[in-house]
């Protein structure tokens, strides 16, 4: 009777054991939403707050929306500010394992489903639709948080729309395709997590994406699904230790060179800050260029007193290039968010010259522009002047 006790206990401290080991083999997956190259508009989600939440959550392995294919070819889709200005640099600086996860269709399909090549980026952007200059032109996106997607009512609108089938099947394939491409990337994604058991996983994805992974997850027993809110918001000295040069870089670029300053959308502070921190690395003649912009737009210099700033910019400038562009392409003009993006310095003060000089009534430039023309290729040449109806001399101009 007595042995019979023995080996009870026996078992069911092995039971217990078994168990626990079990739960100490379970992978840490922490799903962490973005708005795509939101960090360079949003204070409370700057991509220091990004790089110091990676820092704290010390992960074994960072996941990232990328397929494997293009991945490989160190490719990844221009707008994601945040894959590869951010976590892929923390991730090689720390020696942490990059997975990617994404997939997307072949161009054969796209081209079959949505008549056009989905990674195709035609030669002169639309002003609106699919392949057009990014923006964010909503004030509530200045005031986004890292953990934002946290909160299911920021995400409802994003479920409603993937639980509802199009009225007409036939215009149903977008929402069918993000369903497949959501559950593939949680397919990915579990298999890292299930290559290092014990460890801890975070995968960086825009926020449509976040939920679903998440729920098709739950039920995965080698999975522990911990959000990003849980590990709490970085502190001061994370963030300061967190900034990059190209990181103040990105958030000036973005909000004054390109399309978002047509907007009106900025946070002066915001940017200001980052003029700040750049010019502490060093007066050039990029700092006084983006510092005269920054002025202008905030209101607290003239069109004539930019003129003169930009003039002397152009002359000093030499063959100095830009930080940091966006530009992936550079066979071509322009980035994902500014028409204007490969030009080097001095042809940038050029064409601001020219944006001035238009918005004083002399709306004839042609000689600035043949200028600047003359040192293009010939794609570049022809997308200059396209932009340069839209946005220098036409109504698309930004105003100060």
């Amino acid at each position: 009777m007595a042995r019979s006790r023995w080996t009870c206990v026996v078992m069911l401290c092995a039971s217990f054991a078994a168990a626990a080991a079990k739960d100490e083999a379970r992978t840490k997956v922490i799903v962490l939403g973005v708005d795509h190259a939101g960090q360079l508009v949003a204070p409370a989600d700057s991509p220091a707050h990004l790089a110091a939440f990676l820092a704290r959550a010390d992960p074994d392995a960072i996941c990232i929306e990328r397929s494997p294919e293009e991945f490989a070819r160190n490719s990844y889709y221009e707008f994601t500010y945040e894959i590869q200005d951010v976590a892929v640099p923390f991730a090689r600086e720390n020696g942490i394992v990059l997975c990617p996860v994404d997939w997307q269709p072949s161009a054969e399909d796209a081209r079959l489903g949505f008549d056009l090549d989905l990674s195709s980026v035609p030669e002169v952007r639309p002003e609106s639709g699919y392949q057009q200059f990014l923006s964010f032109a909503e004030p509530a996106q200045l005031r986004r948080t890292l953990f934002h997607a946290d909160n299911p009512d920021n995400t409802q609108r994003i479920v409603h729309w993937a639980t509802t089938p199009a009225v007409k099947a036939e215009h149903d394939l977008p929402r069918r395709m993000y369903l497949y491409r959501t559950f593939l990337q949680a397919k990915r994604l579990a298999s890292a997590a299930k290559a290092r058991p014990g460890s801890t996983v975070v995968l960086i994805v825009g926020e449509f994406h976040k939920r679903d992974i998440e729920s098709i997850l739950s039920t995965d027993a080698g999975i522990e699904i911990v959000q990003p809110s849980a590990l709490g918001n970085p502190t001061r000295s994370e963030l300061a230790a967190a900034w990059r040069r190209d990181h103040y870089a990105a958030i000036a670029t973005f909000n004054l060179l390109g399309v978002q300053a047509d907007t009106g959308n900025i946070d002066h502070e915001y940017v200001g800050n980052a003029l700040i921190s750049l010019e502490k690395h060093g007066q050039t003649p990029e700092t006084r260029l983006l510092q005269a912009r920054a002025a202008l737009l905030a209101g607290r210099m003239g069109a004539a007193e930019a003129i003169d700033v930009y003039q002397r910019v152009a002359q000093q400038a030499g063959t100095a290039a830009f930080t940091w562009t966006g530009v992936q392409d550079r066979t071509r003009l322009d980035s994902y968010f500014d028409p204007f993006g490969n030009l080097t310095v001095r042809q940038r003060a050029l064409l601001e010259v020219a944006r001035e000089r238009a918005r004083l009534g002399d709306a004839d430039q042609s000689d600035l522009r043949r200028k600047i023309s003359s040192e293009l290729s010939t794609r570049q040449a022809i997308q200059l002047a396209a932009y340069w109806d839209r946005y220098i001399s036409g109504s698309g101009q930004t105003g100060g």
